[in-house]
């Protein structure tokens, strides 16, 4: 909990008192302590699963805490892979400094599970994309010849290149594609509220993603 003496942007702050938090080896916040539930009402298999032997509750989010105790939160457990190399990867993570770094993406969607290496499908900002598209020689294209056109994927790759120097030598993009159509509802690649249905755009975009392998 972030106080008002204390607080860090960011994060979810320290844990309350008589609290214990730890990360396990795959990321995992575990909580443990009089305020975190024991158990649910008279499912004991879900309780097992949420609550291991030592009783530490498994939250299910992924995170890190840094020198001063802050705790952050990074990812949901359920989104990470793993690669062929039994390294973990949290691409929520990667996807939010992606775009912290890109004005010109909506999303990318990294992928790498059981794979010895990461790839990712990039998403552009269609009013972003057209203005750049505008001061870069491709006025009048349409969304899809944007996107397939070598100026525009030699900007997205220095933005990869970026993202590359902050990220372990596992979570690296080492292949990329760009998305040539908007993501839409419509389409189920996004929910009603216009968050990223990952699973789903992995499935529509597969045969893509395994060409980044070859």
């Amino acid at each position: 909990l972030n106080r008002p003496t204390a607080y860090r942007f960011g994060t979810v702050g320290w844990t309350l008192p008589q609290t214990d938090v730890k990360i396990a080896e795959d990321g995992e916040i575990l909580l443990k302590g009089p305020g975190v539930m024991n158990g649910y009402h008279e499912l004991p298999e879900a309780t097992a699963e949420a609550i291991d032997a030592e009783g530490w509750f498994h939250t299910g989010d992924i995170g890190e805490l840094d020198a001063e105790g802050f705790l952050r939160i990074t990812d949901r457990k359920k989104d990470m892979f793993k690669t062929s190399q039994g390294k973990y990867v949290a691409p929520s993570a990667i996807s939010a400094g992606f775009k912290a770094l890109c004005p010109y993406a909506s999303d990318i969607i990294v992928y790498g599970e059981n794979k010895p290496y990461c790839v990712a499908l990039v998403s552009l900002e269609p009013e972003a994309i057209g203005e750049w598209a505008a001061e870069h020689g491709l006025a009048g294209k349409d969304f899809g010849e944007i996107a397939r056109d070598p100026k525009t994927r030699e900007m997205i790759a220095g933005y990869v290149d970026q993202l590359n120097k902050h990220l372990n030598r596992w979570e690296t993009v080492k292949r990329f594609g760009i998305i040539d159509r908007e993501l839409t509802v419509e389409a189920g690649d996004l929910t009603p509220s216009l968050k990223l249905k990952r699973k789903t755009v992995v499935d529509n975009f597969h045969d893509t993603i395994e060409k980044l392998y070859d």
